[in-house]
């Protein structure tokens, strides 16, 4: 292995010596393979090496991934069951399959070659990676979101991290079936949906916040203008009138940047019916809370938190950092009139999804506000065979002043959502 890797090495810094930059630009991934191969032929042949035809190949393939894709990650991003990548440096590599994380059998050559890839990739969606800009967060072209953090920064190593775009998306009915609910949570869910009902999603990293966003998104009737903003635009919306919006962050004068509470801003002179924000996380809940607040109706977006009530918290945080002239009061009771739903996932210790819980905003009581666990997931027990956690999906019905109720008759889904709740308890 470690004499493969040498010559690899040796043909590679060749051929990159010689390279032009921009000629391999202009060249097609198939004319690439096509002109490396003779490279790779030339040199073996001038150097006298023995190397069979199946390395040399692999050799070529190497270098058209390094010069046109991402390098050692390029199987990776290939695998279509691998859901993130993780690198800690040229020798350290971690993937994420089916929920858990375990060790990839790739690796970089060495610290050099891992800074030059990451350079490159973050030059091919136009942002750029440096000592004066050492972060670099970005969407690749096939929509996976991608993270940079080099050295001085990056104290042990390049890092990169890889969250991959999933070609085909998953609705409600593909989530249950994977267990991430029962059917009745994604009954609500559509209700909910449909009734225009704003949603805010909550869960830690990973956890398929996104995910359920989308599947949420699917409901929604294709005759409503929608805006979608986001960091690195992950959603796929089906519907025909859709108006997608990206943040921008600044460019080499340090000029140009548009946020995320830009866009929230500039959508509301859109005309939108529904307004879904992939993540809030700063200064633009305040404008989200107030267009959820004025019309804009059956609009989504997710958050980090641990709990329902906890997710509430951080919108007041956030709206905190936007204004500091509204009292709490203020603030809280602007929640409570506009958020109407949160739903909590986690990812389980086994490496699932689950929607951990359904809860309605009810009102205020005096500080406090007032919420309704419509559902929740109650773990039993972890199976001895293949260490997955099982449970059951309990249910306290809906309360008569429910805006979910309201909502339904309005839209005439009430009997649906009475069929839901026939039983107390759902298992």
């Amino acid at each position: 292995m470690e004499q493969f890797v040498s010559v690899y090495v040796f043909i590679r810094d060749r051929i990159f010596d010689a390279l032009d930059a921009e000629a391999v630009n202009t060249l097609t991934r198939e004319q690439l393979a096509i002109q490396l191969s003779s490279a790779v032929d030339l040199i073996i042949e001038q150097e006298s090496l023995s190397v069979a035809n199946v390395v040399r190949a692999d050799f070529v393939k190497s270098l058209v991934d390094e010069l046109h894709g991402l390098g050692p990650l390029q199987a990776l991003m290939d695998d279509d069951t691998i859901s993130d990548i993780m690198i800690n440096g040229h020798q350290q590599i971690y993937i994420e399959r089916n929920g858990l994380v375990e060790p990839a059998k790739v690796e970089f050559i060495d610290e050099k070659q891992l800074v030059q890839i990451a350079k490159r990739i973050a030059q091919r969606v136009g942002r750029r990676v440096d000592e004066s800009q050492p972060t670099c967060d970005a969407r690749l072209p096939d929509g996976s979101r991608l993270n940079i953090v080099i050295p001085p920064i990056a104290i042990d190593g390049t890092s990169i991290s890889i969250r991959k775009f999933k070609k085909h998306s998953l609705n409600l009915e593909i989530l249950t079936e994977y267990g991430a609910m029962s059917r009745e949570m994604a009954q609500i869910l559509m209700v909910a949906s449909r009734c225009r009902l704003n949603v805010l999603i909550s869960g830690g990293t990973g956890s398929g916040k996104t995910t359920l966003l989308n599947a949420l998104s699917q409901y929604i009737s294709e005759k409503e203008r929608i805006v979608t903003i986001e960091d690195a635009a992950e959603l796929k919306l089906l519907q025909p009138h859709v108006v997608r919006l990206e943040t921008r962050t600044s460019g080499i004068e340090g000029s140009g940047a548009v946020s995320q509470r830009d866009l929230v801003i500039n959508s509301l002179r859109m005309r939108p019916d529904r307004i879904i924000v992939g993540e809030c996380r700063g200064a633009e809940a305040f404008e989200m809370l107030q267009a959820m607040n004025t019309g804009h109706d059956g609009s989504m977006s997710t958050l980090h938190a641990n709990t329902p009530r906890d997710a509430l918290a951080r919108v007041e945080s956030m709206v905190m950092m936007a204004t500091s002239t509204l009292p709490m009061e203020a603030i809280r009771r602007m929640i409570v009139s506009a958020v109407d739903i949160v739903v909590q996932i986690s990812r389980l210790h086994d490496g699932s999804r689950r929607v951990m819980s359904i809860s309605e905003v009810v009102g205020i009581e005096g500080s406090n506000v007032v919420m309704e666990e419509i559902f929740r997931f109650e773990p039993m027990s972890i199976s001895s065979e293949d260490q997955k956690i099982t449970g059951r999906y309990i249910s306290a019905g809906l309360m008569q002043r429910s805006v979910l109720v309201e909502k339904a008759k309005y839209f005439g889904l009430d009997k649906q959502l009475t069929e839901i709740f026939r039983q107390g308890e759902v298992a």
